[in-house]
């Protein structure tokens, strides 16, 4: 017979584990999130193509391309300030991440970041959506 106590613990491991596998998409997007903007800041432009999605790939075949259309276009994502996580939002195999971004310019930004799971399991970024306003719109 196993004791109450083991019973009791049983059940708050088994009424938690359905928040830890909601809370895992967000944790992965944002740890790939962080490791682009490293990336970036290293000017590892390799790095930071390796976390685009295909489709992102595909309109941009090179990490050349990728990493000027990102200098260009995204500056706070590419020099940030300082930046933050806000809020989440997964549906399915898509995770909605905010970043509030403080950008070169002193300027505050919020990057809505789109990932899409991947066929192997992985997340890649499928899109980020710049708005000079912090906190962004409802996700």
């Amino acid at each position: 017979m196993i004791p109450l106590k083991a019973c009791a613990c049983i059940a708050v491991l088994l009424t938690s584990a359905p928040l830890v596998r909601a809370a895992e998409p967000v944790d992965t997007a944002q740890s790939i999130i962080q490791s682009q903007i490293e990336a970036f800041l290293s000017d590892d432009a390799e790095t930071a193509y390796s976390f685009a999605s295909p489709q992102i790939k595909g309109k941009f075949p090179d990490k050349s391309i990728f990493f000027d259309m990102v200098k260009r276009g995204y500056a706070p994502v590419y020099r940030p300030g300082n930046f933050a996580f806000g809020r989440s939002k997964v549906e399915g195999d898509t995770v909605v991440q905010e970043v509030l971004i403080s950008g070169p310019d002193g300027k505050d930004w919020t990057a809505l970041y789109v990932l899409v799971k991947q066929p192997d399991g992985s997340y890649k970024i499928n899109g980020v959506q710049m708005l000079q306003q912090a906190p962004g719109p409802e996700i």
